[in-house]
């Protein structure tokens, strides 16, 4: 059965990569949330989207040329601003501290696509085995060397590789490089690819599947999981497709 994952957590009705968001997203019921990660000045795993605070938040620059406790200090509420109070910025270990005994799965994004962030990986790593949660972890990355890096450090965790691209014979590539999942944009998930994938043995992550006739094409197509902005509305249609 296709899993439900939050995509920025309950990032259609509340600010994303909150916990807010996050908490919103396990009492709508989903399987899992997809989340990003970046480092900041001092060296901590931050979860916020994008390399800037700018889009997000009600501060400007960097997130790599801030501390922590100069992130902590902005309100990432987004276009919710006023709405839900004041959203920090969260770390991964506050993250971590409010799902560890949910049962949820993490899918874990490296934003290492423009900043590399040397080392992020380990200390991404690090936090993980601090919970004891490897086996609830998928990790992906745009970058897929930073996936495989991280995969030379934990080979018993399960990667995937992020694209936006229709990438000829992913499937195989992946297979090849010994990950378990491609996660495409949704729109690339053709009948095709998807065949593709299961004669491979490699499982479908697709983002961001918001509507619900998408939704019900993904399930259809077997994909394991779809990412989505309303969990909700994910976790309603997967319970009618199984009764």
């Amino acid at each position: 059965m296709t899993l439900n994952f939050g995509h920025r957590g309950f990032s259609g009705n509340y600010p994303e990569n909150t916990l807010l968001a996050f908490k919103k997203a396990v009492e709508a019921g989903c399987d899992g949330i997809e989340l990003d990660v970046h480092l900041t000045k001092d060296g901590e795993v931050v979860v916020i989207h994008d390399e800037t605070v700018d889009r997000t938040t009600d501060g400007t620059g960097y997130v790599a040329d801030k501390t922590l406790e100069e992130l902590k200090k902005l309100d990432a509420s987004f276009k919710f601003k006023g709405q839900y109070g004041i959203n920090p910025i969260p770390t991964l270990r506050e993250y971590f501290d409010l799902i560890k005994d949910t049962g949820i799965i993490t899918n874990i994004e490296l934003k290492t696509g423009i900043n590399t962030y040397p080392g992020i990986e380990k200390k991404t790593l690090e936090i993980i085995d601090e919970y004891g949660l490897r086996d609830r972890i998928i990790i992906s990355s745009f970058n897929h060397y930073s996936v495989m890096r991280m995969k030379e450090l934990a080979p018993d965790m399960e990667y995937g590789f992020l694209t936006e691209s229709w990438i000829i014979d992913f499937a195989e590539y992946t297979k090849k490089l010994g990950c378990e999942y491609v996660h495409p944009i949704f729109k690339a998930v053709t009948d095709e690819f998807a065949s593709e994938c299961k004669k491979a043995g490699i499982g479908i992550n697709t983002w961001t599947v918001n509507e619900e006739e998408d939704i019900r094409r993904m399930i259809s197509l077997g994909v394991h999981a779809v990412i989505g902005n309303f969990p909700d509305r994910a976790g309603r249609i997967l319970r009618e497709v199984k009764s």
